[in-house]
């Protein structure tokens, strides 16, 4: 009786980084990069008017504050806010739309009786494409004062509730790029590959990150919109609000898509993958297919109901190639994730399915390139927006990685050209015992590697002579058949790498999976980055409504008085620095008709702007020397042509004032 064999353990194999290791190191290293150099989400409606008007003075205390805004938005009953002087509340806290000429106007009505001073107006609403918006502005009543309110330093959606939501909306972007680029590539390109494992791997990781990022989603919205509390996640009277959205219903509806997608999952690689009658699986696969493609439409849908394409103009139009437009990038992108995790942990894959995903790529490039035009014409508009906005500049990086992507693509078909003319019919992969589900040995390795018989010269030392059936324990039986398995899975391996179109064809599919994976990233930016039409429009309407300083140089006057009392004959000259809109420092001097310094008991200023009905502003300047009163911070709301009065006082009978129009600003 031939001895057994001892018994050994054989020792741990260093594996290499896989391609699902690179690809998952590389994508957080990316999301990592932008989310710490991210700043919160731009807003999405901007502000392009106000009445009364930021910065402004008005005479008497207005019945109501107006605001308008560039597209739709939901507001609460907090939404406006406005605080006088000492810091109260001076609306009733209802704001309600006010109808107007196509505009989107919000209005909150003021409580009367209100004093003089300095007035903020505070706001936070959340724009139509589910993105929160916020803003602070100022105005007077009589004349400018100091206010105990300190403006909003902050946006709405930052702080670590806005990091937490910005990385819930790339993992949900990445799921589902995954979980539908994965069961396209499986369904339209390699059906046998349902029952490899790494694939089935990727397409649940796909579909258990875009779930999971959905709840947080969900969860987070309150307080994204609101509070910027984390601890408000789990508000339950928040959350129902939340579901009382449009955004809430989004997300709520992709939940019930993603129940339905893991039936689709099931049996995918459940009863589709063990399938052998061709038949019966040709008819399962165009029942797949087909629900897996509504359910594809469905999630895809959730984005393009809340998101730009639901919002601006021609939305009918935009919604349903934004649908097409996110299905083109999950079946290209997931699609090349999918060949890139089988060309590396997946034995047997045929040729043929490299040349099926070409094809299956190719569409898909001509889908992005017509919906993507589209898109750009409608959130751009024009070739400014195109270089002069931050949105334009990243499509425009966006369409340079594709140009990038499409090259890559076509030295990857190069060589999958020349592997087919070589007469190749399968690109086996590294092979593991476990690669495919319900097998002990790669599947397909049969069909495509005819392995030489080993013999005991060319079986290494480590592995033993097989014993008689009849002498060896079924634990052993096992253990030298996974041995054998081990090896020849490493011949091929070895034979493989030295096949140098092979080798290429890996090494492009890679460069792709990367180039990929950072247009994701861009995309996935690009969704909440404010459109460049939209940026625009409020460049053009904010240069109506804000108050900064308009281009003037400084205004000097001198005017002669007489208050008809003793020594009441003199000068007061005056000068206005810088002599635009805004805050300015005004200089004025008292001068008796020798031109010495006079000094009278008091001095007051008025300004005047008598076609806008605005004023008289006073200003009480102080004496800073004999003779010379200086104020600083003297607002001017606008430019034209001002009344300046000037009233002095040279005894406690005698006074009269001067005045004198001149251009300000």
């Amino acid at each position: 009786m031939a001895a057994t064999a001892p018994h050994s353990v054989p020792a741990p194999i260093r594996r290499p980084l896989t391609a699902a290791a690179l690809l998952t190191t590389l994508i957080g290293l990316l999301f990592g990069l932008v989310l710490a150099g991210a700043s919160p989400a731009s807003a999405h409606a901007a502000l392009t008017g106000s009445d009364p008007e930021d910065g402004s003075v008005v005479a008497t205390a207005p019945a109501q504050v107006t605001l308008t805004f560039s597209e739709q938005i939901a507001v609460g009953d907090d939404s406006i806010r406005v605080l006088d002087p000492s810091g109260k509340r001076a609306d009733d806290g209802a704001p309600r739309e006010v109808p107007g000429q196509g505009a989107v106007r919000y209005g909150v009505k003021l409580h009367s009786g209100l004093p003089d001073g300095t007035y903020t107006v505070a706001w936070q609403a959340v724009s139509a494409d589910s993105h929160p918006v916020s803003g602070a502005f100022t105005f007077s009543v009589g004349a400018p004062s100091e206010t105990t309110v300190a403006l909003p330093s902050g946006e709405a959606g930052g702080g670590l509730v806005g990091v937490l939501y910005g990385i819930a909306r790339y993992a949900a972007y990445a799921g589902f790029i995954l979980l539908a680029g994965g069961s396209a590539f499986v369904l339209a390109c390699w059906q046998r590959g349902a029952g490899a494992r790494p694939l089935q791997r990727l397409v649940v990781r796909g579909w258990i990150t875009i779930t999971a990022a959905t709840l947080v989603m969900l969860f987070l919205r309150n307080p994204y919109t609101g509070s910027g509390k984390l601890g408000d996640a789990f508000d339950l009277a928040g959350l129902q609000s939340v579901l009382d959205t449009k955004p809430g219903a989004a997300l709520v509806s992709r939940l019930l898509l993603l129940g339905a997608s893991a039936l689709f999952i099931a049996v995918l690689f459940g009863a589709y993958a063990k399938r052998e009658d061709e038949r019966e699986r040709k008819d399962l696969t165009f029942g797949l297919a087909t629900g897996g493609l509504v359910i594809a439409i469905g999630l895809a849908g959730t984005w393009a109901l809340a998101e730009h394409a639901s919002t601006g103009i021609q939305p009918g139009i935009a919604m349903p190639a934004d649908v097409l437009h996110l299905l083109a990038v999950a079946a290209w992108l997931g699609g090349l994730a999918a060949l890139l995790i089988a060309l590396h942990r997946t034995p047997g894959l045929p040729i043929d399915a490299v040349r099926r995903f070409s094809r299956l790529a190719f569409g898909s490039v001509l889908v992005l390139t017509a919906t993507g035009l589209y898109q750009s014409w409608r959130q751009v508009g024009t070739w400014s927006a195109l270089t002069g906005t931050r949105y334009g500049q990243l499509l425009l990086v966006k369409v340079g990685l594709v140009a990038v992507l499409v090259g890559v693509a076509w030295i990857s078909r190069r060589w999958t050209g020349r592997l087919v003319g070589r007469g190749h019919q399968a690109l086996a992969g590294p092979g593991e015992p476990e690669a495919t589900a319900g097998s002990a040995a790669p599947a397909g390795l049969a069909d495509t590697v005819d392995p030489e018989p080993e013999t005991t010269a060319s079986r290494p030392a480590s592995v033993p002579d097989a014993p008689r059936d009849e002498e060896v324990a079924p634990e052993r039986a096992a253990q030298l058949a996974r041995q054998r398995a081990a090896l020849t899975a490493t011949k091929v391996k070895r034979e493989r790498d030295a096949d140098p179109d092979r080798s290429g064809l890996r090494r492009s599919v890679m460069v792709e999976t990367g180039i990929a994976v950072v247009l994701l990233v861009v995309t996935t930016i690009l969704t909440s980055t404010e459109p460049g039409r939209t940026e625009e429009e409020a460049a053009r309407g904010g240069s109506t409504t804000a108050a900064a300083p308009a281009a003037a140089g400084p205004v000097s006057l001198s005017l002669p008085f007489d208050t008809g009392g003793p020594n009441g004959k003199g000068t007061v000259r005056l000068d206005i620095t810088p002599g635009g809109t805004g805050a300015n420092s005004v200089h004025l001097w008292v001068d008796a008709p020798d031109r010495t310094p006079m000094d009278v008991p008091e001095v007051k200023l008025s300004f005047t702007l008598e076609s806008k009905q605005i004023g008289p502003l006073p200003v009480a300047p102080d004496r800073l020397t004999e003779g010379h009163w200086t104020a600083s911070g003297v607002q001017i709301p606008m430019a034209g042509d001002w009344k300046v009065a000037v009233t002095v006082r040279t005894s406690d009978i005698d006074q009269t004032t001067i005045d004198k129009n001149v251009k300000i600003g």
